[in-house]
C-alpha cells in the first residue's frame, strides 16, 4: 500500500497523561520546549489531529445550522489546488462534519502557514461540503460512518503527494491508526512531572470502535534533550 511514512510524536508526563494541569507546571516549560524543536526532526508535511485537538485550539469551534444551496456538492472528494501548493497541510479528522473555519489555511506560532484537509465520512451532509468550499478547505472520504485510516493514507499520498506523516492526538485517534499497524514510529517526550488527574493517554480505545489487541513496539533510541527530560523512539519493526 502506498502510503506515507507516519510518526505518532506525543508529550506525556511522568504517568502518562497527554493533557492536564501538568502542562502549566513551570517543570514542564522544558520538555514542552523540546517536544515543540523536536517536531521539526522529522520533517513531515503534515501533522494530523482528531476532533477534541481540532476544538482545542485549531477550528473556529463547531459550524451552526446550515442552510441548504441550490447546487450542493456531490460526496466525493474535492481539492483546493492553490492552498495545495503551500506543501505543508494540518489534517483534521472530522467524520460527521462539525467544525468550523473562518479559512483554508491555520496559522500557528513558529510553524509554517498549513492548508487544512478535511478528513470525512459519509456521514458529512452535502451543506457542510458547500461550507468548506466556500472556504477553500479542501476535504477527503474515507468510511463510512467511521474513518477508514488506511484509505484516509492512501488518499493523502496519492492527492497530496504526502509521504511522511505526523499524528499527534488525540488519543483516540492516535489509537485508530495504531490498532491497524499504521503508525510506523512512536516518538514520546516525558516530563519530569507527575499529574493524578483524569486526563487521557496517547491511545484511547473509544466505545465506538471496535476492540484490537495489544500493539508492541521496538525500542530504538532514549535521549535527553535537557535536563529531566527523557525522549523515547520506538518502531513498529
Amino acid at each position: 500500500m502506498e502510503r506515507p511514512f507516519v510518526v505518532c510524536h506525543m508529550l506525556a508526563s511522568l504517568d502518562g497523561k497527554i493533557d492536564g494541569a501538568f502542562f502549566g507546571a513551570p517543570e514542564a516549560a522544558p520538555a514542552l520546549k523540546a517536544y515543540g524543536e523536536l517536531r521539526n526532526f522529522y520533517g513531515c508535511q503534515a501533522t494530523l489531529y482528531g476532533t477534541t485537538t481540532m476544538l482545542g485550539g485549531y477550528a473556529d469551534g463547531r459550524v451552526g445550522a446550515l442552510s441548504a444551496g441550490n447546487v450542493l456538492p456531490p460526496k466525493k472528494d474535492w481539492v483546493n489546488p492553490t492552498v495545495k501548493a503551500l506543501g505543508n497541510f494540518i489534517v483534521s479528522v472530522n467524520p460527521v462534519g462539525e467544525l468550523a473555519f473562518s479559512s483554508s489555511t491555520i496559522e500557528k506560532k513558529g510553524r509554517p502557514t498549513a492548508h487544512v484537509i478535511e478528513a470525512l465520512t459519509e456521514q458529512a451532509s452535502p451543506a457542510y461540503l458547500a461550507y468548506l468550499q466556500e472556504r477553500g478547505v479542501s476535504y477527503l472520504f474515507a468510511g463510512e460512518e467511521r474513518l477508514d485510516c488506511a484509505l484516509l493514507l492512501q488518499k493523502l499520498y496519492r492527492l497530496f503527494g504526502i509521504d511522511k506523516l505526523m499524528l499527534a492526538g488525540g488519543g483516540i485517534v492516535n489509537w485508530s491508526f495504531a490498532s491497524e499497524g499504521l503508525v510506523d514510529e512512536f516518538s514520546l517526550v516525558i516530563a519530569p512531572v507527575a499529574d493524578s488527574g483524569s486526563g487521557v493517554s496517547c491511545f484511547e480505545q473509544a466505545p465506538f470502535l471496535p476492540a484490537a489487541a495489544p500493539v508492541p513496539f521496538h525500542l530504538k533510541s532514549a535521549e535527553t534533550p535537557v535536563q529531566d527530560v527523557l525522549w523515547l523512539r520506538y518502531t513498529s519493526k
